[in-house]
């Protein structure tokens, strides 16, 4: 018998495969996605760690239990002031990296 020999695909080279590069819209897009859901996830595990229904959330923040389904669900682009609120109410911190990408920025004078 003949062994077969497989092949490890990393999840960059699948990604790059079936989404696209990094860099492409579509990739862009993509990630941005994925962005939104590991945040509504993160919501998600917070509350229930507090003990707190999707309703209870909801008045602490002075929204809607949809609203907060939503947002957990990726469903919305929820308002940042939003999710800053849903965060507080939770008394969780937060913290966001901003990168800049092969971006130059000049004054005129």
């Amino acid at each position: 018998m003949k062994k077969e020999i497989m092949r490890t695909t990393s999840l960059e080279e699948v990604t790059d495969k079936y989404i696209g590069a990094i860099g492409t819209p579509k990739r862009d897009a993509f990630e941005n996605e994925l962005r939104l859901e590991l945040l509504g996830e993160a919501i998600r595990q917070a509350r229930v760690e507090r003990n707190l229904t999707q309703e209870e959330l909801g008045k602490l923040v002075g929204v809607q239990k949809a609203q907060i389904s939503k947002i957990e669900n990726s469903l919305t682009d929820a308002r940042f002031e939003t999710i800053l609120k849903v965060f507080k109410a939770l008394n969780a911190k937060i913290n966001f990296n901003i990168e800049l990408l092969d971006h130059k920025v000049s004054i005129a004078g």
